[in-house]
């Protein structure tokens, strides 16, 4: 039949019982595949993951240029993920990173939500948001 029609047989899916045959032009068949491909491609978000960086002794006003600067990323549609570092004795003080971590997450509710709690990673603390 595919020889009469000058067409191809083509098997759409192999793995079937019985395997699903078609007949059809197969250069167009594969260029139809290819281009919703790029079609697909197109349609994907990436997802960027922007950090902020701050110590636990950080001043209010550093900080706050800091939490708008990710409020931005936010509003954007980037995930945000605040850090605060600690080195040498500071990190004996971990209960005051989490509360600038409660704060940062606090003050930022309105337009994320949490992915990932704080979490201590070496001498880092972090937190994970996403937008809303």
């Amino acid at each position: 039949m595919a020889n009469d029609a000058a067409l191809d047989l083509v098997e759409i899916v192999p793995n079937s019982s019985p395997p699903v045959c078609k007949i059809l032009n197969f250069g167009k068949y594969k260029y139809d595949r290819e281009r919703q491909k790029k079609v697909n491609k197109k349609k994907q978000k990436i997802i960027h993951v922007k950090e902020i960086r701050i110590r636990p002794n950080t001043d209010k006003h550093d900080l706050i240029i800091k939490i708008n600067k990710g409020q931005k990323f936010l509003l954007k549609g980037d995930k945000l993920k605040v850090t605060v570092m600690f080195r040498g004795r500071e990190f004996l003080r971990t209960e005051a990173g989490y509360q600038l971590l409660e704060q940062v997450k606090d003050i930022l509710s309105e337009i994320s939500v949490v992915d990932k709690e704080p979490n201590l990673q070496g001498k880092r603390l972090s937190l994970i948001l996403s937008p809303k």
